[in-house]
């Protein structure tokens, strides 16, 4: 399966690490797209115009292949907001974890019925819902 993980960059890293333990658990079975997300050393500052539409052609190209995308949304981030309309305007699944115990979802997520909402406590919550959502019961 692939998979567009979606997670906050220029909105704030605080749960990159998290990032990279999930992208890591899903690598195990299938094709992440988008593994840099977990990466510690990314550039979080603007590119410039030409750099950023780059980055934009990439990424949307990237959610056209993918089969689901999987967004960890306890950072609010525009971009993953905007990543999961555009992914919802193309029928391809979503699923949104976030730790309800640092965070409340905007009611633009929580309210429409196509997102499938995860909230969690503890990082372990999360992968026997990501091997259910992926067909990897373990």
């Amino acid at each position: 399966m692939k998979i567009y993980f979606a997670g906050s960059i220029r909105g704030g890293r605080v749960d990159a690490d998290l990032y990279r333990r999930l992208i890591d658990h899903m690598r195990q079975t299938d094709d992440v797209l988008t593994e840099h997300i977990g990466k510690s050393d990314l550039n979080l500052m603007e590119q410039g115009r030409e750099r950023d539409a780059k980055i934009y052609d990439q990424d949307t190209a990237w959610l056209r292949e993918s089969d689901v995308l999987i967004g960890e949304c306890t950072c609010p981030s525009l971009g993953v907001g905007y990543e999961l309309a555009y992914a919802e305007s193309r029928g391809i699944p979503c699923h949104i974890f976030y730790n309800s115990s640092k965070a409340q979802l905007s009611a633009m997520l929580t309210g429409n019925p196509y997102f499938h909402i995860h909230p969690y406590r503890d990082e372990q919550e999360i992968y026997p819902v990501l091997d259910r959502i992926l067909g990897h019961d373990r």
